[in-house]
């Protein structure tokens, strides 16, 4: 599985504390494994994000994250608190 960042993603990152930054890092490795581990809690979203998923870095931050058709790849396009979903 591919996953590609997009620029606004990385900007996001960028932002984040660099702790947060860490752990965003061990998340994503986790979910290279296996993308729907409990430790993610990962979910579907609803409104107008209903074509995304999002999965947890810890209880504030989250990556909104969309699958290809095909899942072969997986775009990252948020990363931050929920103001995110604004």
């Amino acid at each position: 599985m591919e996953i590609i960042y997009t620029s606004k993603f990385k900007r996001g990152f960028k932002k984040l504390p660099t702790s947060v930054q860490y752990l965003a890092v061990e998340k994503e490795l986790i979910f290279r494994e296996d993308f729907f581990d409990f430790q993610l809690n990962n979910h579907k979203l609803h409104g107008k994000f209903k074509d995304f998923w999002s999965f947890s870095i810890d209880h504030k931050y989250r990556i909104i994250f969309e699958f290809s058709r095909d899942r072969k790849k997986v775009y990252f396009h948020s990363i931050g608190d929920h103001d995110i979903y604004e």
